[in-house]
């Protein structure tokens, strides 16, 4: 079972960030949203700041799907495991392990 993210964050930006409500309605339009999405609705309410990010890192949590797309992403575009990290803001031997365990 997973959470209702298209309503936790309608209330969300309802309560709190009315002022990004038409940034995120395109996204917030579906019925259920992937993971990928959940990130950039993240991203783009909280203004993508370097100190919640790091506050925000210890919560991350990814599905299979999700890392696939990270995997073939990295491959797509022939970027290596610190590229990949930064670019996705998370540990490079995370990526290594998901290579390991998927690759």
């Amino acid at each position: 079972m997973k959470p209702n993210y298209v309503k936790i964050y309608r209330d969300m930006i309802q309560l709190k960030f009315p002022e990004k409500e038409d940034c995120c309605r395109n996204i917030l339009k579906n019925e259920t949203i992937s993971l990928r999405e959940v990130i950039r609705l993240n991203s783009i309410i909280s203004g993508d700041t370097k100190i919640s990010t790091a506050i925000n890192q210890k919560h991350k949590s990814y599905d299979k799907e999700m890392i696939l797309y990270i995997l073939d992403y990295q491959k797509k575009n022939n970027l290596n495991n610190i590229q990949i990290a930064t670019q996705f803001k998370m540990s490079k031997n995370t990526i290594a392990k998901w290579r390991k365990l998927f690759a």
